[in-house]
């Protein structure tokens, strides 16, 4: 047999079952990621390793919603925007699949990821001791997940 096609067919099989997990398990974050995605239906759009990830023009923020990501647009001539984006695309797809494990119950992850990176009392106690971002649990997991799912770098900010 060729294993070069079988390991296509295999790669198929797994973005299949992804997408079919995040529209079922996953139902509640991937129907919030659509509004997100129908909100910036006019920003590049590509696929990701079967999740629809949307570049948005929202700063150096990432979003996960279950079959959605959405990532920083960033100056492909800039090298550093660059490696950001790649690595906070390999963190967002992290979180892709804590909603599979989690599916409704990642609600609460987003209730502490969105929580530790907007509320102002956590942004600033990162800055005043220069914790990481995924310093929180939730954010350090995603990107655990993120680089072992994809053999990349993820962000570690």
């Amino acid at each position: 047999m060729d294993t070069t096609k079988n390991r296509k067919n295999f790669n198929i099989l797994k973005r299949i079952l992804f997408i079919l997990i995040q529209c079922t398990w996953g139902l509640g974050a991937t129907a919030m990621g659509f509004l997100y995605f129908l909100a910036n239906i006019r920003c590049p759009l590509r696929f990701y390793r079967g999740a629809i990830e949307t570049q948005w023009k929202n700063g150096m923020m990432g979003l996960s919603l279950g079959l959605f990501i959405f990532t920083p647009s960033c100056d492909y001539d800039n090298r550093h925007e660059v490696d950001n984006y790649n690595r906070t695309k390999v963190h967002e797809y992290g979180h892709c699949f804590q909603s599979i494990l989690l599916g409704p119950f990642y609600l609460f992850v987003g209730i502490i990821s969105t929580s530790w990176a907007m509320i102002p009392f956590f942004y600033k106690l990162r800055e005043r001791r220069n914790i990481p971002y995924t310093a929180c649990f939730v954010e350090s997991w995603a990107s655990r997940w993120g680089e072992l799912v994809t053999g990349e770098e993820a962000f570690w900010g």
